[in-house]
């Protein structure tokens, strides 16, 4: 690789980057060619993530010949993982949009090495999500009744149910991230296609959409791209909103509470950004792209799970302060039996990852120590998923009516289904990184000098 010394003798304004010049050309290689010839290192990933993908592909299929009875799901507890996963891939979803749009807006300078990553994996995470109103469903061929249509007998969906505004709010979020995705990709697609021959760059020239960036192109890009990231921003709000009134509406011990928007939107912005480290951090190293996504990028993510990790501290404390306030008798004690019964392992579990693992992070010193970050971020998303079973599952087992409690338990379906959902998010973010660029050439461009007239990088 070249070093871009002597091309245009100009420090990089990258900050956090190391103190030597860089230029566009170096830019162009040291990004583009992770899209060249896969490393065996690659495809030993991609085969992981395949054969993960294949476990929980054989258990949907002895889901569906022999019903949901090899699921744990029972009365009362009839949402279970499923619904935990559910909800877990759409939380990862929402940093990837708070990173793209909202710091787009703001103009923050760190979003720039990791919104690529961050709005991939908002796709893919979707995606995931999708998968799991169909998997919960059973009857998986009648999935179409989740959507309003006219039939012959003329039955639509109960708009009231908020399980009906989820495929509202989710497909709505869906389609908007996938557009807003896709053109941002626009510029990096064409200076691939500028360094590719035959097919392929036939093919790159296809979804290119015939841009040369010209002055014209660009002020319509940048129009555009401005729209969509105000069309996206709400969304990180209102997404999750929604899928917190899924519990929130419900009468439910433990759910019927109006601070779960909040604490639901602060959860997914938290587990999302603690994702983005766990995989950006690996790629940054293998990929060499420690000049363009670096500690500064992984620190300014750390302070973002920082600021969240404080807020959903505080809506746990307030949970337990509202249940003894209420002087409600089912509240106090689903409450209590949360963090003393069959389940207080996932409680403090929870309580350990999303509130005391992060406080190391407080020091600058673990915060830039690459170690510490990726340990630390992935004990948040183990502690987000304990979350969301902690919140689902015990309040569903220990509900009204003690005749009817039920130790749920996940069985070796709902298991393998979980970890096929990881392979078949894994599988996808993998493919996509051999087919676009991960980091946003255009975009770091920005913030490197442009070559000097007559140097040889102008030419």
């Amino acid at each position: 690789m070249g070093s871009g010394t002597g091309l245009t003798g100009v420090e990089s304004k990258l900050p956090g980057a190391p103190n030597r010049p860089l230029t566009y050309g170096e830019t162009n290689r040291d990004i583009l060619r992770v899209l060249l010839k896969p490393s065996a290192m690659y495809f030993a990933a991609l085969a992981t993530t395949v054969t993960m993908m294949l476990i929980g592909g054989w258990a949907w299929f002895q889901q569906i010949f022999w019903g949901m009875g090899v699921a744990g799901i029972t009365h009362p507890t009839m949402w279970g993982v499923y619904i935990v996963d559910f909800v877990f891939w759409v939380g990862i979803g929402h940093a990837g949009t708070l990173i793209s749009a909202i710091l787009f807006l703001v103009r923050s300078r760190w979003r720039t090495g990791v919104y690529r990553a961050s709005e991939a994996m908002t796709v893919f995470a979707v995606m995931t999500a999708l998968l799991f109103p169909v998997l919960h469903l059973g009857r998986c061929w009648q999935a179409y009744w989740f959507f309003p249509y006219p039939n012959q007998r003329l039955l639509w969906l109960n708009f009231k149910s908020p399980l009906a505004w989820d495929v509202f709010a989710i497909s709505t979020y869906f389609c908007v991230s996938c557009v807003f995705f896709y053109v941002g990709l626009i510029p990096d697609i064409a200076s691939f296609r500028d360094h590719s021959k035959g097919l392929v760059k036939k093919f790159y020239s296809l979804l290119a959409l015939g841009w040369h960036g010209t002055s014209r192109q660009w002020q319509h890009y940048m129009g555009a791209y401005g729209f969509f990231a105000a069309l996206a921003a709400p969304l990180v709000l209102s997404v999750h909103t929604v899928v917190s009134w899924d519990f929130a509406m419900a009468p439910t011990g433990g759910w019927h509470s109006t601070i779960f928007p909040p604490y639901f939107v602060a959860g997914a912005i938290f587990s999302g950004c603690a994702m983005v480290i766990s995989l950006l951090m690996p790629m940054t190293y293998l990929f060499k792209w420690e000049k363009y996504v670096n500690l500064w990028h992984f620190e300014s993510l750390a302070k973002m799970c920082l600021l969240t990790s404080g807020i959903l501290t505080y809506a746990y404390g307030m949970e337990y302060f509202i249940a003894w306030y209420s002087q409600n008798p089912y509240e106090q004690a689903i409450f209590f039996w949360r963090a003393t019964g069959e389940y207080s392992g996932a409680f403090w579990l929870m309580v350990f990852c999303n509130c005391v693992a992060p406080l190391p992070w407080y020091s600058k010193k673990i915060r830039t120590n690459p170690m510490a970050l990726f340990i630390i971020a992935a004990l948040i998303n183990v502690g987000m998923w304990m979350e969301r079973f902690n919140i689902i599952v015990s309040s569903l087992a220990h509900n009204f009516d003690p005749a009817t409690w039920w130790f749920y338990m996940p069985t070796w379906v709902e298991i393998s289904i979980t970890i096929g959902s990881a392979g078949w998010f894994g599988t996808w973010f993998l493919l996509f990184c051999k087919t676009f660029p991960a980091v946003a050439v255009t975009e770091i461009k920005e913030m490197v000098p442009p070559p000097l007239k007559g140097s040889l990088e102008a030419k």
